[in-house]
């Protein structure tokens, strides 16, 4: 127990009074969470997250088997704590190119149990630049069994909790899983939907906004179900795919990561061209509050 009231201790600590606040949900318990509190300029816990580099996985597709450009670091200039209880992400155009940043968690065992619920979710800010032409966000998750393997996708399941492309003031949610390409959710497309309308009450570049997951085996037909702020937009049902595909997918533990890409497969779909383009603004920021997982 610290001495000290909790605000007089970080200050002691040299740590910043705000705190990024993880939520209580009604119903839930909190299973695990990440507020991002730290030194401003320090790298993310490592006893919490991975920290990715590189083009690809030892062994994995080529650029992150996406296509997009840049490459991942572990520098500050590209991935740092602000200080005042935030994740920042950075992608940044050089003569050598793009860099960014993608951080996974440690823990892989993330999973709603037989008849209980699962909530995945965290607090985002999408970076806000001029040109966002080829910047593409994401919130997401893998099974576990990809690690170690990372060439057992689609079969292990991903659920694309935040996708956004090129600045537009869209949300996207996908489920893949089953076979590539084809398959039951439709490779590499994935099953998806978007909120087309926009993020509530605010852009959702250059404001915080919360994402969540929720993963329902509570009911006789399990479902996946999308949020922003609260707002349902995107749901899954177990009838959607076969239920052994289901089950590989859902039933399993899953990882979370977090990244900014630039460029490749989605982000270019959407423009119709090759992204990023050459006025695409370098400095963008990802901002992440917190991260969070519920159980019920």
């Amino acid at each position: 127990m610290f001495p000290y009231p909790l605000s007089i201790s970080l200050a002691l600590l040299g740590l910043p009074l705000t705190r990024a606040a993880i939520p209580s949900i009604s119903g839930f318990t909190l299973t695990w969470g990440e507020d991002f509190i730290g030194t401003a300029g320090s790298l993310p816990n490592t006893g919490n997250w991975i920290i990715d580099t590189g083009t690809s996985y030892p062994g994995g597709a080529s650029d992150w088997g996406t296509g997009e450009i840049q490459t991942y670091t572990s520098s500050p200039n590209n991935l740092r704590l602000d200080g005042d209880g935030n994740l920042v992400i950075t992608a940044i155009k050089d003569s050598a190119g793009w860099t960014s940043a993608r951080i996974e968690t440690q823990r892989s065992d993330f999973m709603a149990a037989a008849g209980g619920k699962m909530r995945i979710q965290a607090s985002l800010n999408l970076p806000s630049v001029s040109n966002p032409i080829g910047y593409w966000p994401a919130f997401w998750t893998l099974g576990a069994a990809y690690r170690g393997n990372y060439l057992n996708w689609p079969e292990i399941g991903e659920f694309d909790i935040m996708e956004n492309v090129n600045g537009l003031n869209r949300i996207w949610a996908t489920l893949h899983c089953g076979v590539n390409p084809g398959g039951p959710c439709d490779e590499t497309n994935g099953l998806g939907g978007n909120l087309a309308t926009g993020c509530p009450g605010s852009n959702c570049q250059g404001n915080f906004h919360t994402y969540t997951l929720e993963v329902d085996r509570s009911q006789e037909l399990e479902h996946l179900a999308w949020f922003v702020d609260g707002v349902l937009f995107w749901q899954v049902i177990e009838t959607d795919v076969p239920l052994d595909v289901w089950e590989q997918t859902v039933h399993n533990p899953h990882f979370i990561l977090l990244n900014l890409a630039m460029g490749g497969a989605f982000p270019d779909a959407i423009q119709g061209s090759t992204t990023p383009v050459e006025a695409t603004s370098s400095g963008g920021m990802y901002q992440i509050a917190y991260v969070a997982v519920y159980n019920a």
